[in-house]
C-alpha cells in the first residue's frame, strides 16, 4: 500500500494500494508487510508531449540535488519548450528532500517521490506507471545494494524507457553508483581504500553488472563522496578488478569519482561538464601486475584526469592527453593521489580510445523491435555498438542509413555466455542477409551493398539464439 503524508505547500499526496485494491492502512499505522510510499508534488496531471530532446544525465557526488546540473538536464530534455515530470526513487524513507528542491526549479510540472522498501516493489504497477510517465528519474542516496536488487524487475525497463524517449536519469551518492555500467553494490560491506588496496578481492568488493547501460558511458564504475572519504584508492581497485575480471570490453575501465556537492551534467553527445568542486576520471588500460585474492594490489600508471568547476570530459571521444600518472605497489599508492602534473605529450603509450574504437554506442533498452530501434544514423563510422542478451528471447535493433553504392559491414564479437545471431534488415523489416553461426561465443559477420538510388534505412539486429547474460557483445559497424 501507499501510506499518505500530510499535505505540504503544493504537494498532492496520493494514496494508491500497491495491489490496486481500495483497502489501505490508516495513516501512521505500520502494516505487517512492505509498503511503497508515494508522495507527489506539483500538478496532479502528467505532461503530455510526443517527443523530448534528451537524453541527459546528472551524476552527483552526494545524495542532494545540484540545482545547476538539474536545471541543465531539464532544459536539455525540454528542447526549449514545455515542462517535465520528475520521479525520485529511494529505498528508504527519508522524506522528500529531492522533490522539495526540484519542484522549485523552473519548468517542472510535478515531482513524485517513490520510496520502495522491498526488492519486489520494482514490479509495483503504480511505481512503474509513475516512472514511465516521467521525463527524468532521479535515484536518491542510500544503500546501492537495495537499488541493485531492482535489477531484472519492471523498474529497470521503465527507467530505460524514459531515457529512450529522450528523457533523462541521474542520482547522488548511491544513486550515482547505480547509474554506471559496472556498479559497486557494497552488498556484503563497504570497502575503504585501505581494505581495497590491501586485498582487491576482499568480501566487501562486490559488483553488479548489466543493470543500466547509458550511451557513451560504457566501461565505467562510479564512486561518490570522493575526496571527503579518501576513495581514490578503492576506485583504483575497482578499475583493476574490472579489467582483471573481464567485466569491460577492450581491456580498459574508467572510474568516475565525484566530490560531495559536485555534479557532472552529461549531454546526449557524451560531453560531461562539472559543477562544483572536483571530479576525477581514473583509467586502467592494462592488466594489473598483481590482482589476486588475499594479496595487495600492484598496478602501474593509472591515468587520472582531474576536473575543476566548469571543466569538461568527453565520454564519447575520451581524451588521450591531460592525465597525470599514479601507481599502486604492494597495496601502497603513490603520494598525492588527488593532484599531479598533467601529461601533455601522449604520442607514447596513449590511453585507449573509447570501448571498441574511436566512436562507440552502448545500447539503450528497450530496443526490442524496429519501432524501438536505437537510432545510430547520426554517429560517426566505423562505430562500435555494445550490448547484451538480457534474456533468451532478447532482440536488439539498431537503425542505420545507407546511400546508393554504400556497403554496410557488421562484425560482431560474441561472448561465451550465449549464442547470438546477426541479421541485416531492410526498411520494411525483411532479412537482407544474416549470419547464424552455431555455438556460444561464436562471432558473426554480415555485409550488404545498397544498389538502388537514393538513401534508405536499414536495421542491424542481434538476436539471442541460445543462452543469455550480462556479458557484452561488441559489433563494429562500418560503411564503405
Amino acid at each position: 500500500m501507499f501510506p499518505v503524508r500530510n499535505p505540504l505547500r503544493t504537494r498532492l499526496a496520493v494514496l494508491v494500494a500497491a495491489s490496486l485494491v481500495a483497502t489501505v492502512a490508516p495513516v501512521g499505522v505500520t502494516a505487517a508487510h512492505a509498503q511503497v510510499i508515494r508522495d507527489r508534488q506539483g500538478s496532479s496531471t502528467d505532461v503530455s508531449r510526443a517527443s523530448w530532446s534528451g537524453p541527459a544525465y546528472t551524476m552527483n557526488g552526494s545524495g542532494g540535488v545540484v540545482s545547476a546540473t538539474m536545471t541543465q538536464a531539464i532544459n536539455a530534455i525540454r528542447g526549449g519548450s514545455g515542462t517535465i515530470d520528475v520521479a525520485v526513487v529511494a529505498a528508504s524513507d527519508g522524506g522528500t528532500p529531492e522533490c522539495d528542491d526540484i519542484i522549485g526549479l523552473a519548468n517542472v510540472n510535478s515531482c513524485t517521490t517513490l520510496t520502495l522498501t522491498s526488492a519486489n516493489d520494482g514490479n509495483n504497477s503504480q511505481v512503474n506507471t509513475d516512472i514511465r510517465n516521467a521525463e527524468f528519474v532521479y535515484f536518491a542516496g542510500g544503500n546501492q545494494c537495495n537499488y541493485a536488487a531492482w535489477k531484472g524487475t519492471a523498474l529497470e525497463a521503465s527507467v530505460e524507457s524514459v531515457v529512450a524517449k529522450g528523457g533523462g536519469v541521474g542520482g547522488g551518492s548511491a544513486g550515482h553508483h547505480i547509474n554506471s555500467d559496472i556498479v559497486y553494490d557494497a552488498c556484503a560491506a563497504s570497502a575503504t581504500s585501505a581494505i581495497a588496496l590491501d586485498n582487491p578481492y576482499d568480501r566487501s568488493m562486490t559488483f553488479t553488472t548489466g543493470m543500466f547501460r547509458w550511451a557513451n558511458y560504457a566501461n565505467t564504475i562510479n564512486d561518490s563522496h570522493f575526496q571527503e572519504r579518501d576513495r581514490m584508492g578503492r576506485s583504483m581497485a575497482f578499475v583493476a578488478r574490472a579489467v582483471k575480471d573481464g567485466r569491460t570490453s577492450g581491456g580498459a575501465a574508467w572510474g568516475v569519482g565525484v566530490n560531495e556537492g559536485a555534479s557532472l551534467f552529461i549531454n546526449k553527445s557524451g560531453l560531461a561538464t562539472l559543477s562544483g568542486s572536483n571530479a576525477y576520471v581514473v583509467l586502467g588500460d592494462h592488466q594489473p601486475e598483481v590482482a589476486v585474492s588475499g594479496q595487495p594490489l600492484t598496478y602501474s600508471n593509472f591515468k587520472i584526469w582531474k576536473l575543476a568547476n566548469g571543466q569538461t570530459y568527453n565520454f564519447a571521444n575520451r581524451p588521450t592527453c591531460g592525465y597525470y600518472l599514479k601507481s599502486v605497489t604492494n597495496g601502497v599508492p603513490s603520494s598525492n593521489l588527488y593532484s599531479g602534473t598533467p601529461v601533455t605529450d601522449c604520442s607514447t603509450n596513449p590511453p585507449p580510445p573509447p570501448p571498441g574504437g574511436g566512436s562507440s554506442y552502448a545500447e539503450v533498452e528497450p530496443n526490442d523491435s524496429r519501432n524501438a530501434a536505437n537510432d545510430v544514423t547520426g554517429n560517426s563510422y566505423p562505430l562500435t555498438v555494445t550490448g547484451d542478451m538480457k534474456s533468451t528471447s532478447d532482440r536488439d535493433y539498431f537503425k542505420v542509413s545507407l546511400n546508393s553504392g554504400q556497403t554496410l559491414t557488421v562484425n560482431c564479437a560474441v561472448p561465451t555466455a550465449y549464442d547470438a545471431d546477426l541479421y541485416l534488415l531492410n526498411s520494411n523489416g525483411s532479412t537482407a542477409t544474416r549470419s547464424v553461426n552455431d555455438g556460444a561465443g561464436t562471432d558473426e559477420s554480415a555485409s550488404l551493398t545498397r544498389t538502388s538510388s537514393g538513401s534508405a534505412t536499414y536495421y542491424v539486429e542481434l538476436e539471442a539464439y541460445s543462452g543469455s547474460g550480462t556479458a557484452d557483445y561488441s559489433c563494429t559497424v562500418a560503411k564503405s
